[in-house]
């Protein structure tokens, strides 16, 4: 018998699996699982990355300094209250880690990002998983899940994977609604998508109040998802846990040459943000057209329903079937669905050919 053993909380953790990549036998793969921008890097934070080569030897600027001040002054934000990390999910373990573990409670809706869960867990949180409505995070019910043991709410606006963007007034109501010793966790990973003039990703929140902090990530819109980077803004003084905690070069020197040059490349975001809108629409409504249902989304993915899981499953195999992966979403209690990458035009039209083909066999 082992009698080394750890925390009983950590026997419980599924271990995280990414989109897929990868299907035998097949030459030429069209990969729309994980949500990576369609364009890859911007072409001045890849000859970053080569130029960053030649000092690899180096390390990296523990303090992340010039890297703050890129995204300070790109989003208008104080660079004190930037951290950085490899990737947002660092920094949201971290947050959690922090301010939560054993005998807190961690409340977060029903199909919100699953490292909400698998982090929970780890630390030692009992994680509330609310209920959504019309797959729409539920602003009473999260508040009505809240006892005094809680300690964290995680909120990703808008969510992964659902697509779904809750109104800044709700979001606005949310943080109200919290005693001031929870931490408000605001998931921003897809903000550079949203068109909605009215949406603010928690920049407001966070310097309104001393208990919210806002992530992001670069691994989206900006293609570095390789590179693992990622950054938050927060209070004072939760930027102080962080730099306690965090590791003394929790960000690489290419990382973080590449993140410079990404968030200075000229037309970079709107190129984006256009080409999302475009294709998004047209593979929705592509997709409606055969008589599938496409909940509404503010990301660079849709939500496509099936109505019912082996029906899902089935178009899932056809479309891989063509070399195409996309994302089942069953571990998030989304057996009915697949999520799909908005990628290139070619590739949008693929997916929607594949599945018009899907539904005239009978599918």
């Amino acid at each position: 018998m082992n009698a080394l053993l750890p925390r009983p909380s950590i026997l419980t953790i599924e271990p995280y699996v990414g989109g897929e990549s990868k299907l035998p036998g097949v030459n030429r793969i069209i990969k729309l699982s994980s949500n990576e921008g369609a364009f890859g890097p911007p072409p001045s934070a890849q000859e970053a990355i080569i130029a960053a080569a030649r000092e690899a030897h180096r390390y990296p600027d523990g303090g992340a300094t010039r890297l703050r001040e890129a995204i300070g002054t790109r989003f208008g934000l104080d660079p004190a209250r930037i951290v950085c990390g490899n990737g947002s999910d660092e920094l949201i373990a971290y947050l959690i880690l922090a301010y939560g573990g054993e005998g807190t409670e961690l409340v977060m809706p029903a199909h919100g990002f699953v490292m909400y869960d698998l982090t929970g867990r780890y630390a030692g949180c009992r994680v509330i998983k609310v209920p959504e409505r019309n797959l729409m995070a539920d602003v009473d019910a999260m508040l009505a899940a809240v006892g005094p043991r809680t300690k964290l709410v995680c909120l990703v606006n808008p969510n992964n994977p659902t697509g779904a963007l809750l109104p800044r007034s709700e979001v606005q109501r949310l943080r109200a609604g919290l005693r001031d010793d929870i931490l408000l966790i605001l998931d921003a990973a897809y903000a550079e998508y949203v068109t909605d003039p009215d949406y603010d990703p928690g920049n407001a929140l966070v310097d309104a109040s001393g208990n919210t902090v806002m992530t992001r990530t670069f691994s989206k819109i900006y293609g570095l998802g390789g590179l693992r980077l990622g950054w938050a803004y927060m209070p004072p003084q939760v930027a102080d846990v962080l730099a306690r905690i965090r590791g003394p070069f929790n960000v690489n020197s290419a990382a973080m040459a590449a993140g410079i040059a990404a968030v200075s490349e000229p037309g970079w975001i709107e190129r984006s943000v256009a080409h999302n809108e475009e294709w998004r629409a047209k593979l929705s409504e592509g997709l409606r057209a055969l008589g599938i249902k496409v909940w509404p989304s503010a990301c660079n993915f849709i939500l496509a329903d099936f109505g019912d899981a082996e029906r899902a499953k089935a178009a899932d195999a056809s479309l891989r079937a063509r070399g195409i992966i996309v994302r089942a979403v069953g571990g998030y209690a989304l057996p009915t669905c697949l999520r799909i990458t908005i990628g290139t035009a070619e590739e949008c039209t693929l997916v929607q050919e594949g599945l018009a083909a899907f539904v005239q066999n009978g599918g």
